[in-house]
């Protein structure tokens, strides 16, 4: 096998999609059927790929383009794990599709779309050249596009198109932006070179411009209204979104990671805007009454913190974020249905027991204690200080649960399972940062040493999450306060930052 193997995968996805546009929209069984061994195909290709990259390295096919700009294909452990994922996610995704839409007129239309748009993104993740990211960039915006329409004659789903076609444009322009500028600067698109050579003021507008990218593509706060919409698609496009879609922004800074490291100032700002859509999102969401809403603001918060950790500079956790994610939160999609009709049919428990300040306060230095302990054990000092930072926040949310075991009317059992749930969460962290840094050596750059602003950056972002994280384990102690309940229902409305983007593109008016 060679690099250039990969693109049977999106050619066979492409054939599928034509037989499929070619096919009967209703009930059409042998699209289905050729549209399932493409996608099964894929998943063989990505088996392939980890062999041969275990086997043989990375590496880049030769370049099919001129002036240094074209396509290619670039095997690596990036490359190879998005692939991989994007395959398997896509598999199931296509699979629950054919019975999920099946009686629907357009289900043949339907398939061939959701093809194309995983073959655009299976283009985009193996890029080993600017030509090529950017030429499978726009078609994914364009594929996903055509999906949001999938219901033309819903409003909400035209307005959420009218929103992603916006922010997508500016998107596209800013990615091809960014490669203008490094391919007139440094004379090659070819990204491992890029990576390799790239510094200066032109890697630094460059990467100002792939942020302002990352930021677009990954429906961050305030410019996240179409993702909250998704509901007036079919839930298989919600599920798609997960293959190397909405989190497609995250992938450009890893892939880029080199050149990002070019610009101290950038990696700031996205700290900054990450972590803030992060901590606006996670808060919203819990007040979202509809189980999809609430898994796409979940989403929002989810991309905010993807983004903060590539701002963090820890680009291997960043690529272990999005396979995670990506993977849980494609299966909530598709499991939303069955969780309402299960949450329904529970009977009802007895009271919720509700943790004093003193209990919440307690909960949190022990989840503290812990986190510090394991730390001590998987050796404190090899660890950079952004990625201490960032499990700590992330021990922040188990705290919440430990608030609830300690509270008086919690039954003991409860305690001790969350306190062993807090060192599982712990030994998780660390152990999974080791596996991914290791699987990404000399791939992705090592986590610089964080100078005065980052300092400053990390020191507010664990003030930010711990305070709300707090806020959200004593809130059942001032829920009744009418400054809480007013609260409430502006965080319901999402801060009102959609209907404001939907006066200023005319979404009211169609």
């Amino acid at each position: 096998m060679s690099p250039l193997m990969l693109y049977l995968a999106p050619l066979a996805l492409t054939l599928a999609a034509a037989a499929a546009f070619a096919g009967p929209g209703f009930r059409p069984r042998r699209t289905l059927v050729l549209v399932e061994i493409a996608a099964l195909s894929t998943l063989c290709l990505a088996l392939s790929a980890i062999g041969w990259l275990a086997l043989n390295g990375p590496s880049t096919s030769a370049l099919a383009g001129f002036g240094g700009v074209g396509f290619s294909v670039r095997l690596d452990a990036v490359s190879v794990t998005m692939f991989s994922l994007v395959a398997f996610i896509g598999w199931v995704v296509l699979r629950y599709s054919a019975t999920y839409l099946d009686g629907e007129a357009r289900q043949g239309a339907f398939m061939g779309w959701m093809a194309l748009s995983l073959a655009a993104v299976m283009l985009l993740v193996t890029a080993g050249n600017l030509g090529q990211l950017v030429a499978a960039w726009v078609g994914v915006a364009l594929g996903l596009h055509k999906l949001l329409l999938f219901y033309p004659d819903r409003s909400q789903a035209r307005r959420a198109a009218r929103k992603k076609a916006i922010t997508a444009r500016m998107g596209d322009a800013a990615v091809i932006a960014a490669g203008v500028t490094l391919v007139a600067a440094f004379g090659t698109g070819d990204i491992a070179t890029l990576n390799a050579t790239a510094a200066g003021p032109y890697a630094m507008l460059a990467a100002g411009f792939l942020a302002l990218a990352a930021i677009l593509k990954s429906a961050l706060f305030p410019l996240n209204g179409w993702l909250v919409e998704m509901m007036e698609t079919p839930t298989p496009v919600s599920a798609l979104l997960h293959a190397g879609v909405v989190n497609a922004g995250g992938f450009l800074l890893i892939r880029l990671a080199d050149v990002m490291l070019a610009a101290p100032g950038v990696l700031a700002l996205l700290v900054a805007i990450g972590g803030f859509s992060a901590l606006v999102a996670g808060l919203v969401m819990l007040t979202q009454p509809a189980v999809k809403t609430a898994l796409a603001w979940s989403t929002v918060a989810q991309m905010g913190f993807m983004i903060l950790q590539c701002g963090l500079a820890l680009f291997p956790l960043a690529l272990l974020h999005i396979v995670a994610h990506s993977l849980y939160k494609a299966h909530a999609f598709l499991a939303s249905g069955n969780a309402v009709a299960e949450v329904r049919s529970t009977r009802r428990p007895g009271p919720v027991a509700i943790p004093s300040a003193r209990a919440v306060f307690r909960a949190f230095a022990l989840a503290l204690a812990v986190y510090a302990g394991v730390a001590l054990v998987f050796g404190v000092a090899e660890k950079t200080p952004q990625a201490l930072a960032l499990g700590a926040m992330l021990i922040f949310g188990v705290a919440y649960l430990i608030a609830q075991g300690l509270a008086d009317a919690a039954p003991r059992a409860l305690m001790w399972r969350v306190i062993l749930a807090s060192c599982a969460a712990a030994i998780s962290y660390f152990a999974l940062q080791i596996g991914a840094e290791a699987l990404t050596r000399g791939t992705l750059p090592e986590t610089p040493a964080p100078g005065p602003l980052e300092w400053a950056l990390i020191l507010l972002a664990l003030a930010s999450f711990g305070g709300v994280a707090l806020a959200q384990a004593m809130f059942p102690l001032w829920s009744q306060h009418p400054a809480a309940r007013g609260l409430r229902v502006h965080l319901a409305n999402g801060l009102y930052a959609n209907a404001l983007f939907d006066r200023l593109t005319g979404g009211f008016a169609r």
